[in-house]
């Protein structure tokens, strides 16, 4: 994994790479690698940012 994870900051929105049809998300925190979301269609998830790179959206 990149350290693309590190960057991100609560309030930033993201996609999931390998879950689409979760929506757009917003990053609620970042600590330790354990990066809590907000997707508009599954809810708050906590994602391992070891195993996952989400991918910042800048334009909604």
């Amino acid at each position: 994994m990149g350290d693309m994870n590190a960057l991100l900051e609560p309030g930033q929105l993201v996609r999931h790479p390998l879950r689409p049809d979760w929506g757009l998300g917003q990053v609620q925190s970042n600590i330790g690698g354990k990066i809590t979301v907000n997707f508009e269609h599954e809810g708050k998830v906590v994602i391992d940012g070891s195993r996952v790179e989400l991918m910042p959206v800048y334009d909604s």
